[in-house]
């Protein structure tokens, strides 16, 4: 993997917003709402949603996958705690 095919934690961010607007997945929208509703700023709503993103982007460089859904589903579930705190 080449720098230029890195996403930088604003292509993210980007990526996310881009998701809420089309809608999809509606996970996205859902996740985001829930976090607001208890309490958490909308911006770092936004970065731990990017985070959640960031584990999908990664593998699928990392390993030339697909992208996976089910997974990108349950880390958004699973928000505010962060994808890599569950190997612990």
């Amino acid at each position: 993997m080449q720098n230029e095919d890195i996403m930088t934690g604003e292509m993210l961010v980007e990526a996310v917003e881009n998701q809420l607007a089309e809608g999809n997945p509606v996970k996205v929208k859902e996740t985001l709402m829930r976090l607001v509703m208890t309490g958490t700023p909308r911006e770092e709503a936004l970065e731990m949603i990017a985070c959640a993103l960031s584990v999908e982007v990664f593998d699928v460089a990392k390993n030339e996958g697909t992208f996976d859904l089910k997974r990108y589903s349950e880390n958004l579930d699973s928000l505010p705690d962060m994808p890599w705190d569950f190997d612990e």
